[in-house]
């Protein structure tokens, strides 16, 4: 899991003004580290089906999310996926 130290600095890197911490843009950065971290321990433990499952429902989420963001500011939707090399 992410600690408080690696979040905070996650927040401050993706966050839109000083006091936000919870806009679409942290929010799929988060999620996208936290699926990081799983895929690596799925690796090494490739038959941890609770693991996988909560994978597949970030990764979910995160989709939904990006549609949202798809949608509403492309621009910055663009400029997410570059900045954490995901695929369109």
């Amino acid at each position: 899991m992410l600690n408080s130290i690696d979040k905070q600095k996650l927040i401050e890197e993706h966050r839109i003004n000083e006091k936000d911490t919870g806009s679409v843009e942290i929010q799929i950065a988060l999620l996208s580290k936290k699926i990081t971290q799983i895929l690596d321990h799925l690796k090494i433990s490739p038959k941890d089906n609770h693991s996988r499952m909560g994978l597949l429902k970030m990764v979910g989420k995160r989709k939904g999310f990006l549609n949202y963001l798809f949608k509403s500011d492309n621009k910055s939707y663009s400029a997410l996926i570059k900045k954490l090399g995901l695929k369109k």
